[in-house]
């Protein structure tokens, strides 16, 4: 239990059941009545975002959530498996809690794992990852960084935009967040 002038971003709340986890948070003091907080949850199994208020120093039960940095080994066809790099145990994770990360994950790539009570919660990558381009349009004479993009293939298969002067065989850092092209990465 914790109250809710303990609160931070990323923190696990059990919510009649159900986990979710703060997004944002404001302690709130009017100028007339008592002091409350106003929250932003996300539902952690459905991603649904909802706004929350509690009355200040209301009790909460937090959720323990058990975050590890996990080796990615393979997709076996129904699901992802992952390695926990200090004990060599390895789980298995299915796509509908991966999401978005299949995008970013290379074999052998780490990340985040985040679990409770034995139950896989989410992913988290690095805020960026480096993938190889493996086919996009040539460029033509004279495209510059100022102009234009257009699609390029990352090595996990996933399509981004890219400036026109990028080339196939290239290395580009990526934002895992919004799949948005980030730079050139110099060999």
């Amino acid at each position: 239990m914790a109250s809710t002038n303990d609160l931070k971003n990323g923190m696990v709340l059990n919510i009649d059941g159900q986990l979710w986890a703060v997004v944002e948070f404001q302690h709130v003091k009017p100028g007339k009545g008592p002091a409350f907080v106003r929250t932003k949850l996300k539902n952690v199994e459905s991603n649904k975002v909802v706004d929350k208020t509690f009355n200040a120093g209301t009790k909460v039960e937090t959720a323990t959530v058990d975050r590890r940095t996990m080796q990615y080994l393979y997709n076996d066809g129904t699901s992802y498996v992952f390695m926990d790099t200090g004990t060599y145990d390895q789980i298995e994770v299915a796509p509908e809690i991966v999401g978005d990360a299949k995008n970013f994950l290379l074999e052998n790539q780490e990340a985040i794992v985040a679990t409770n009570e034995g139950r896989v919660l989410f992913i988290e990558l690095p805020a960026s990852v480096e993938l190889l381009i493996t086919y996009t349009e040539p460029g033509l004479q004279g495209d510059r960084s100022t102009g234009g993009t257009k699609p390029a293939t990352l090595e996990t298969g996933h399509v981004i935009n890219v400036p026109l002067f990028i080339s196939n065989g290239e290395k580009v850092k990526v934002d895992t967040r919004d799949s948005s092209y980030l730079g050139r990465v110099s060999s």
